[in-house]
């Protein structure tokens, strides 16, 4: 047997309302088409669904074992229609987000799941990019959004905006080596075994290229891929480790101290894209998302109290 969906569905108001009157309402139908409706419903199934009386309806026994699985195939529509349609939900482009690891470690996850969220209609691509190459490819039209580093984007003739804190710490085992310390220089950590990112990490090389000619030689004991393996080798005691503060957890056991060079005071800016599309409303949702996620964290709240912060805010 096959049933229509509108016949069910105008079934189930009925059992639900009481009435065949009430259920016609909902379904934006006159009575006699609703009972002409219920009529070859019954006729269909071949046994009575409805005990008709002075007050209404109720369903026979079979009406009820026909309400029930007109629930579920009602249901089990509605699913298979939603999972259709979110192959063709979104009618423009993705929007384009870049930013580098350490935003990637917090900041945009944060952002992300507040914005696609809110709007289920709006697709994102997301990349992990170095400054410069985010900055080249925002001048480019390549993509809408970027978190970049306020010293790798001087006069690049983007739009921007302070957006927190990435200045860089270093951390240990609590009650370790740096217990009792409140800042130090990176010579001094250099003195000690350290954990590393990769070598083509883009804070490696970020740090890398700040040092001064004959700086320490640091002995790596390992080197890994990721912030999270690497804060949790530091707070393992394998070693000391120079990290963004953002990507630390509060909760976390860690002794952190504030490295003193002043190529350790870094911020993070919202740099906006060139390119002119449709979806601008929602590049500026997706912007506003960023910064609830940067205000989120405590470290970042104080950024925007910095001189420079107020500087690029009165500019813009």
């Amino acid at each position: 047997m096959r049933y229509d969906l509108d016949d069910l569905r105008l079934f189930l108001h009925i059992v639900t309302e009481g009435s065949i009157t009430a259920g016609a309402h909902r379904m934006h139908l006159s009575l006699p088409s609703a009972s002409a409706r219920v009529r070859s419903l019954e006729h269909h199934a071949g046994v009575p669904l409805l005990i008709r009386g002075r007050r209404g309806v109720r369903p026979t026994p079979a009406g009820t074992t026909l309400a029930r699985h007109a629930r579920d195939v009602l249901a089990q529509t509605a699913r298979l229609e939603s999972a259709v349609a979110s192959y063709t939900r979104s009618p423009t482009a993705p929007l384009v987000l870049l930013g580098g690891g350490s935003a990637m470690h917090r900041l945009v996850p944060r952002a992300l799941v507040s914005f696609l969220r809110a709007h289920p209609d709006v697709d994102v691509t997301v990349s992990e990019s170095r400054t410069p190459q985010t900055v080249r490819m925002l001048a480019d039209g390549e993509a809408d959004l970027g978190v970049v580093l306020d010293d790798e984007t001087r006069d690049c003739g983007l739009h921007m905006e302070p957006l927190g804190d990435d200045s860089l710490v270093v951390i240990g085992q609590a009650g370790g080596i740096l217990a009792g310390r409140t800042a130090l220089a990176y010579s001094e950590v250099a003195e000690h075994p350290l954990i590393g990112l990769n070598a083509d990490s883009s804070l490696r090389r970020w740090i890398e290229r700040h040092l001064v000619p004959h700086a320490p030689v640091v002995r790596y004991r390992t080197t890994v891929a990721n912030l999270n393996v690497l804060v949790a080798l530091a707070a393992a005691g394998v070693g000391l480790a120079v990290v963004p503060r953002p990507v630390i957890d509060p909760d976390q056991p860690l002794e952190v101290c504030a490295l003193q060079d002043p190529w350790a005071r870094r911020h993070h800016l919202l740099a906006w894209g060139v390119r002119d599309h449709a979806a601008s409303t929602a590049v500026a949702s997706l912007a506003e998302h960023l910064r609830h996620a940067a205000l989120f964290d405590p470290e970042s709240r104080s950024t925007h109290a910095d001189p420079c912060a107020r500087r690029l805010l009165h500019d813009d």
